[in-house]
């Protein structure tokens, strides 16, 4: 009589996915969109909050602002230009994008696109140029020279600035992926610009761009960006590696394939735009 062979049970893994997202973004998307769209600040010095965007070449800088855009406008947007494969930053000017509202009306907060950092000392935009910009001192259109600091008299030195030349929320910019991977002079770098917004008073809030290309079930699915227990982990690994609070890193897929809006990839970014939205809106109140 044969001996039968048992066959080994089937091994249990556990779930890449949370049972429940631990930040809720769709509930309130309708709301969190309309409340961006009608915003307007209080401060009658300033008619559009401005928001800048920094952080490492490649990071999704220019694709948040696009991605933003197509959202206002539900459809697909790029004036932001982007560019994957050039190895460095593809911005070198200082730029500021209003998002059009209606013919001739914008909505009243605004972003700043900036040079990436880059890890060696003269490449990539200079950190005493980022803490120029903090205080309103570049002009719009400023190309910037990794080898040569803006300065007092130069063509693009504003040397009065306004409460609206001003930056009123910095917001840093780093791909999923490369959280754990940021070398220790980007994060001298980084810190750097913080502490000079801290002693501003500027509220600083961080995205985690590029989630759906470091996370398999994201990229299946994005209604699972705060499900994911993996991403779940790169926020921790941020929030120690920089002292942002939690609550102020916000995951976001980028606009990038797609071309049409879509209600999945959404709610996360208004959920980011939201919170830079109120806590600089927080920021000019106390001016």
């Amino acid at each position: 009589m044969g001996s039968s062979q048992s066959k080994a049970p089937p091994v249990s893994r556990p779930s890449p996915l949370l049972e429940q997202p631990w930040r809720e973004v769709s509930e309130k998307y309708k709301d969190n969109l309309e409340f961006v769209k009608s915003y307007q600040p209080e401060n009658e010095q300033v008619k559009h909050l401005r928001i800048l965007l920094h952080g490492p070449i490649g990071a999704g800088k220019s694709s948040f602002i696009n991605s933003v855009d197509t959202v206002l406008r539900g459809r697909s947007a790029g004036r932001a230009h982007t560019d994957a494969i050039s190895g460095s930053s593809y911005t070198k000017q200082y730029k500021t994008f209003k998002f059009p509202k209606s013919p001739g009306v914008k909505y009243s907060f605004a972003f700043n696109d900036i040079m990436g950092l880059e890890q060696d000392f003269d490449s990539g935009i200079n950190v005493n140029d980022l803490k120029l910009a903090l205080r309103g001192h570049v002009k719009d259109g400023y190309k910037f020279n990794p080898d040569q600091v803006l300065m007092r008299g130069d063509d693009g030195y504003n040397s009065d600035p306004t409460l609206e030349d001003k930056v009123h929320v910095l917001v840093g910019v780093v791909p999923a992926d490369a959280v754990s991977r940021l070398s220790d002079e980007m994060v001298k770098k980084i810190r750097n610009v913080r502490l000079a917004a801290s002693e501003l008073g500027i509220p600083q809030l961080a995205i985690i761009t590029k989630v759906d290309e470091a996370c398999p079930e994201v990229k299946k699915d994005t209604s699972n960006i705060y499900k994911s227990k993996y991403l779940k982990e790169k926020v921790e690994q941020f929030h120690q590696l920089l002292g942002l609070p939690k609550n102020c890193i916000f995951l976001v897929k980028n606009y990038n394939d797609e071309i049409e809006s879509n209600d999945k990839i959404n709610p996360a970014i208004v959920c980011a735009l939201k919170q830079m939205v109120t806590y600089g809106e927080d920021y000019l109140n106390d001016q």
